[in-house]
């Protein structure tokens, strides 16, 4: 058994729209000046997290849930998912917009991927001023009159724009059209997928002179053509207790503010959890293992973590687990 917090080597990846906040705010380890993305816990095929931590180091998480079964994810995870990973967490930074895109549902993504649909959140760690981005349609519509947008390269008229500021946090629906803008770094949580449907990409060409592909066939069958206003989450912010952000099939997503000491029993909860620090600095304490956790930085604790100990002087994390 597994009985202390477990940190991943960060996974970064280079992103024609990437820049340089995940290494200048965030503290990633890289020079490189176009990372996009910090893949921070992933059971992703090809980008596997490794354990680089205490005994476990060197161990990818598929082996290690292999190895530990439902001590380390919970007995209904590990039914349902065995020893794949369900979650995928990241750290975003879009120095310019991504494109426009969408996700398909859990049954269009079996049907046609053999994967999981890709349901996410986002919370919003800093955003320059100005900065939006996109969600939904600003009006509801049909695939006839969406074509036509897009044909004639209209289809920025369609979309829905936001702005926003740090500590904002919105959810995102598979089917759901969306853009982060530049400016902005953010959390993101969300179904182990990563089948992206690109509808829009902002005429940008790639280092070699070519436009990515875009998957306009594919998207529309997966598209959500109706105005929404649901994707705001509203949360409070409280001293030394857990708020929830959002909770789904998927995921439950609570923001946590820590001063001084917070004791969390996770007793009665059958899932692992993972800490994103997203302000400040805190040392995790488990079964008398203690492991620093500052801002940029991710950790997972097994399920089999019941009472957890968190010292901290100002320190905001997000806290996760499946319910």
């Amino acid at each position: 058994m597994i009985e202390y917090p477990i940190k991943f080597r960060p996974i970064l990846q280079d992103k024609i729209w990437g820049g340089s906040k995940l290494r200048d705010i965030l503290q990633k380890d890289t020079n490189r000046e176009h990372v996009g993305e910090s893949w921070e816990i992933s059971g992703v095929e090809g980008f596997i997290s490794v354990v680089e931590n205490g005994e476990a180091k060197g161990k990818n998480l598929r082996e290690l849930i292999e190895e530990h079964k439902e001590s380390l994810v919970g007995q209904k995870i590990y039914k349902e998912f065995g020893n794949n990973f369900p979650l995928l967490i990241k750290f975003i930074d879009a120095k310019t917009n991504l494109s426009v895109q969408l996700h398909p549902n859990d049954e269009l993504a079996r049907q046609r991927h053999n994967s999981s649909g890709k349901t996410e959140m986002w919370y919003i760690i800093q955003a320059d001023k100005g900065s939006k981005l996109n969600i939904g349609f600003n009006k509801a519509l049909d695939k006839r009159e969406y074509l036509e947008y897009l044909e004639e390269g209209k289809i920025t008229d369609l979309l829905n724009f936001e702005e926003v500021k740090k500590g904002d946090s919105l959810f995102i629906k598979t089917g759901t059209v969306h853009a982060i803008g530049g400016g902005i770094l953010l959390a993101e949580i969300q179904q182990t997928s990563d089948i992206t449907y690109r509808i829009y990409d902002w005429n940008r060409l790639d280092s070699e002179g070519n436009s990515r592909d875009l998957h306009t066939a594919l998207a529309l069958d997966a598209i959500d053509f109706e105005k929404k206003d649901d994707y705001w989450l509203e949360y409070e912010k409280r001293e030394n207790r857990s708020s929830e952000i959002t909770s789904c099939e998927y995921f439950t997503t609570n923001f946590l503010s820590i001063k001084d000491e917070v004791k969390k029993d996770y007793s009665s909860l059958d899932s692992f959890v993972v800490y994103m620090c997203i302000n400040g600095k805190a040392v995790i304490n488990l079964n008398g293992n203690s492991e620093s956790l500052k801002k940029g930085q991710t950790l997972l604790l097994p399920a089999l973590a019941n009472k957890v100990e968190i010292n901290a002087n100002g320190a905001e994390l997000l806290e996760i687990y499946i319910e």
